[in-house]
Formats: structure tokens, C-alpha cells, sequence
């Protein structure tokens, strides 16, 4: 797609993936809607911040409608917000299990189900939908968020069979560990440089989204060549 003046709506913009993807879809010529819960520290005329918690469905659907009033309808949707609780299944809190699940999986619902009418109505649409590693294995003291992630796989593969007629894709990315502050309430391991960065993770994003309009990423993982740091140094 000719990402050049068209809309995309980013979710979980504040810092991290989310900020890096805006900007390169910025850079791309873009007109990009953040939605998030905090306003990230960004100055473009052509993005515009909508204060939005994903986990909320009345407040889903009023972000989009102006999103949709303010800029046009969205032909791309970055689906990148998420969060992560840790803990062994029997002593998991169920406020923050749900609250991983009401984020992870019902925001990423809510979003897609908002966005796609206009883009069949368009003709032509990109969902990327952010999963992890964690979305193709099992983590111990992570299932919570694993399992949310193993939900983002699944409604990605089937939502593409049906959207593809209308010309529009379904990418699900799965970044390894990424040097974000993700981490910083888990206790698996710190953000470090050994980590991928994020701009590089934002990077594949927008590629994905740029590609010929037949020609369709379904599935994108990306990992650190040297996740305990390069050996040769």
C-alpha cells in the first residue's frame, strides 16, 4: 500500500513500538491517529492524539468516530497496545489477569471491529496485530499474557480469511524480547541493549504495511541475533 497521505490509527503510542511506528509511518508521509492513555512527547502537523483506553468499548467506538469526523476513514490499524502481569497460575491476581485479557484481546476486538466497516467500504485496508513470542510457546509464570497472546494468533488467522475478498490483510508480528519498558514490571529480565530495539521492530511494521497489494505477511517473527550479547566481542 501507498502509505502517502492515507490514515492510520496506532494504539499504545506513549513510548516503545507504538511511538517508534508512528513515526515511521509519519516519515512515510502518513496521517497517523495515536490512541492511547498517554499523549506521547511528538509535534507533527499530521498527528493528532485521541485519548483512548482500548479496554473500553463506548470509548473504542467514540475515538474512532473522531478519528473518523477529524482525519477520514483508517485504511491502516497498528493494533500494538498491551500489557503483561506475571505469576504462577494459583497465585495470579484475577483484577490484573483480567486486565490483561480486557487489553490484549477485547481492545484488539473493539479496534478491528471499528475500523474495518470503512475499510470495505474503502476497498483496501492493513490490520497489524502486535502477538509475541509469547504467542507460539508457553512461558513459565506468564500465562496470562501468553495465553492473551496465543488469542491474538488465533482471531489473526481466522480474521484474514474473512477480510481478505475485500482487500484488506491481517499482519501478526511477533517480536522477541524488545528493549522496552515492558519489563519494567517483570521479573524474567531487564530491558537491556541485547534486547531488539524498537524502531527496528516499527520498521517491519510499516514494510509490511507498504507491500504490493497482492502480495500478503501473514505471519512476521523477529527475534535478537544475540540476545546474551554479541560473542565475538
Amino acid at each position: 500500500m501507498d502509505i502517502q497521505g492515507k490514515v492510520a490509527i496506532v494504539t499504545g503510542v506513549s513510548k516503545g513500538i507504538g511511538l517508534e511506528t508512528v513515526k515511521q509511518l509519519l516519515a512515510e508521509g502518513a496521517i497517523v491517529a495515536g490512541w492511547g492513555r498517554t499523549s506521547p512527547k511528538l509535534e507533527d502537523t499530521n498527528f493528532h492524539f485521541f485519548k483512548t483506553d482500548v479496554s473500553d468499548w463506548e470509548n473504542v467506538q467514540s475515538s474512532y468516530k473522531a478519528t473518523s469526523d477529524k482525519l477520514g476513514k483508517a485504511s491502516v490499524l497498528v493494533n500494538n497496545a498491551g500489557m503483561g502481569y506475571q505469576g504462577l497460575i494459583h497465585e495470579m491476581d484475577v483484577a490484573e489477569w483480567k486486565e490483561m485479557y480486557d487489553i490484549n484481546v477485547h481492545g484488539l476486538f473493539y479496534c478491528i471491529k471499528v475500523a474495518v466497516p470503512s475499510m470495505i467500504e474503502l476497498g483496501e485496508g492493513h490490520i497489524i496485530n502486535i502477538s509475541s513470542i509469547a504467542g507460539t510457546s508457553g512461558i513459565k509464570t506468564m500465562s496470562g499474557y501468553v495465553g492473551t497472546k496465543h488469542a491474538v494468533r488465533g482471531i489473526s488467522h481466522s480474521i484474514f480469511q474473512e477480510l481478505r475478498e475485500h482487500g484488506i490483510k491481517v499482519t501478526t508480528i511477533y517480536p522477541g524480547s524488545t528493549n522496552t519498558n515492558f519489563f519494567d514490571s517483570i521479573e524474567l529480565a531487564n530491558a537491556n541493549d541485547n534486547m531488539m530495539r524498537p524502531q527496528d521492530v516499527a520498521n517491519s511494521i510499516v514494510q509490511s504495511v507498504q507491500t504490493f497489494p497482492n502480495y500478503h505477511v501473514v505471519d512476521l517473527e523477529v527475534r535478537p541475533l544475540w540476545p546474551k550479547g554479541n560473542p565475538n566481542k
